[in-house]
């Protein structure tokens, strides 16, 4: 027996279907399983949108400690999640000397973004997108919105954060 013989052997053992009917498939069938995996992506969307409504996103309360001034050089970066939470944010020490944290997702589809030093834009590699990295505000690309931003603020040389107070108007 040779080689190649001895191969469509054992492929025959490990999957025993004819060929016939591995290629027969009614036009039923097809819609039925087409109909079956709509039907779960439609539940499966269904349940990410009542997600969301039903279990909005923590606001940040209080204040958090993040790190020194003299941990960031400048232009350089720093991860955090706060305390309680399982949201990444990302602080910014800008080449102007000023430090903005913003949410370490993109809006558009909740990939990592970075900041890239001297460029003052945060960028995201999934789909091209680009914010500002002095107000979060989209620059280019499919984001829908701006970055979620924190306010950042000091203690002597120790870096805080909290949310952002909206002024009300009137």
């Amino acid at each position: 027996m040779s080689k190649e013989e001895n191969l469509n052997k054992n492929w025959k053992k490990d999957f025993p279907i004819e060929k016939q009917q591995a290629t027969n498939v009614s036009r039923r069938d097809f819609a039925k399983f087409l109909t079956l995996v709509s039907g779960g992506l439609m539940v499966g969307s269904g349940l990410v949108a009542a997600k969301a409504h039903l279990c909005p996103k923590e606001e940040v309360q209080g204040e958090h400690f993040v790190c020194k001034k003299t941990e960031v050089p400048l232009g350089g970066t720093r991860g955090f999640v706060i305390e309680g939470s399982t949201i990444p944010y990302i602080l910014i020490h800008l080449e102007s000397g000023e430090f903005k944290a913003y949410e370490q997702k993109c809006t558009h589809l909740s990939c990592s973004v970075f900041y890239k030093p001297g460029t003052g834009m945060i960028h995201c590699p999934c789909h091209e997108g680009l914010f500002d990295a002095s107000s979060g505000e989209v620059i280019a690309g499919p984001p829908p919105r701006a970055l979620p931003q924190l306010e950042v603020f000091f203690k002597g040389d120790a870096v805080f954060v909290k949310a952002v107070q909206l002024e009300k108007i009137g």
